[in-house]
């Protein structure tokens, strides 16, 4: 059986936000090619997998139908539809652009095609690369991202009574998913972000540790601009043993590269090396505690070769654990 699987399609990579936009999903065409000239899918051990559009039930296990009915209605042309009670705007972080509800949906149903593959272990890793958007909120867009495809995977897996480690090394902090689970003790969320007063969207202080009978469940570690990789590791020994002290069954993985050197939006300082060792070391705790069952995400990510570097490292550790 191949152990690990990579969901794609060109037709990911092909909308644009706007001419101006920092988010160009070009970047998962440009990281599919460099994984593909390195032979990464041509061994026995992984597979491409095609992904599929998410129905609107899917999307409803995190978000309102009013905002669906929206997003479907701006993305078709001119509608009566106000995008600003909706969170677009036509230079703000997420314009409307036409066939942005197809996209947006097939990104999701990515998602949960990975989803699927992993928990009915048909392989024991599988790669989202277009997801990971984890801004958007059930009501709005948000922070480049229409849907929430990590809450709708995390209700994916709920629904299956399985209690999922989050753990999210993008940049920015992974807000959607975290204020859609702060109660919800079943959720182990874990989030390395540049620090919430220098960086949007400004949440995910190190005191927010999640409410209720979900109190302390929650780890925030803010990391200082300008930090690299020592900082990182410094904090990976206390992240580890959070997520030990609740025997998850599940380890969904976001694994933004806008916290690599070099990105013009944020300003810590990591390497491809980090990823790298974060994916080993999730890789290697699925394997020993969740029946290797491990999910990959994309997320942020603005500087084109910091990406196909960065996701490229993540690739081949998955396909070589």
């Amino acid at each position: 059986m191949p152990n690990a699987a990579f969901v794609y399609d060109d037709a990911l990579s092909l909308h644009v936000l706007r001419s101006d936009h920092p988010m160009r999903p070009v970047r998962l065409r440009h990281t599919y090619e460099l994984l593909s000239a390195y032979g990464a899918f041509d061994g026995d051990t992984s597979r491409l997998i095609n992904p599929r559009s998410a129905t609107e039930e899917e999307l409803e296990w995190v978000h309102t139908p009013e905002y669906i009915a929206a997003v479907r209605a701006l993305s078709a042309g001119p509608s009566t539809v106000r995008p600003e009670p909706f969170g677009f705007s036509a230079l703000g972080d997420n314009p409307v652009y036409p066939g942005m509800y197809d996209a947006a949906s097939l990104s999701s149903g990515a998602t949960l095609v990975a989803a699927e593959l992993v928990a009915g272990q048909r392989v024991d890793v599988a790669f989202s690369i277009s997801g990971g958007l984890h801004h958007a909120a059930p009501t709005h867009a948000y922070g480049f991202c229409i849907f929430n495809d990590p809450a709708i995977a995390i209700k994916y897996f709920l629904e299956r009574g399985m209690r999922v480690a989050y753990v999210d090394v993008d940049a920015h902090h992974g807000d959607g998913v975290f204020y859609s689970y702060i109660e919800d003790e079943r959720i182990i969320f874990l989030d390395f972000h540049q620090h919430s007063a220098t960086l949007y969207p400004g949440t995910g202080k190190s005191g927010e540790v999640g409410t209720g009978h979900a109190r302390g469940t929650k780890l925030n570690v803010e990391l200082l601009p300008q930090s690299g990789d020592e900082a990182f590791f410094d904090q990976w020994e206390r992240a580890r043993e959070f997520i030990d002290q609740f025997s998850p069954q599940f380890v969904l993985f976001q694994c933004g590269v806008d916290s690599l050197r070099g990105d013009p939006i944020t300003d810590l300082r990591l390497s491809e090396a980090a990823h790298r060792f974060v994916t080993e070391e999730l890789i290697a705790y699925a394997n020993e505690h969740c029946a290797g069952r491990l999910l990959a995400l994309g997320g942020g990510g603005y500087n084109l070769e910091n990406i196909s570097k960065g996701w490229t490292a993540v690739t081949k550790s998955m396909v070589n654990a």
